[in-house]
């Protein structure tokens, strides 16, 4: 189960990698996160683990699979044999400007035996939520813009 999405920002790819992978952020742009329980400090890279804590309480574990800044950003999640790959990928966007980025995000869900069921949910449901996260990562960026792209304010 495979699904593609893509959102743009205004900011150059470089920037908008930095404020997406800095895992503190997530919380504030991600909607089913509560907080993020990290094991490490920034800067982070291939390997980096944390827990996402999400409002169901679930708390799948999580890991950095492809650390390119600026480039591509992957992440594989664990929980109860399911197992979820995420892959960002930042490229300039043809609109002429000097800056933009348009994130394209691909998540493929593993969900072997009696996870079946949960796997064809988050098929059905991720596309959805994951454009809306990256819209609100895009919205918090671009009102924002005066931090250097780094952490919005009060984060």
């Amino acid at each position: 189960m495979t699904f593609t999405v893509e959102v743009d920002f205004e900011q150059s790819a470089e920037t908008v990698f930095a404020w997406l992978a800095d895992l503190r952020n997530r919380p504030l742009w991600q909607g089913s996160l509560r907080a993020v329980d990290l094991t490490a400090s920034p800067p982070y890279d291939v390997g980096t683990r944390w827990l996402d804590v999400t409002w169901p309480g679930l708390r799948p574990r999580m890991e950095v699979t492809v650390f390119e800044p600026g480039v591509r950003w992957a992440e594989r999640g664990h929980w109860h044999g399911l197992e979820v790959d995420l892959v960002l990928d930042f490229t300039r966007t043809p609109t002429g400007k000097p800056t933009g980025t348009t994130v394209r995000a691909v998540a493929s869900t593993s969900a072997p035996g009696w996870r079946r069921p949960i796997g064809w949910g988050l098929g059905l449901l991720g596309p959805a939520a994951a454009r809306d996260d990256l819209r609100r990562a895009a919205r918090l960026m671009a009102r924002h813009s005066d931090d250097g792209g780094s952490r919005a304010p009060g984060a």
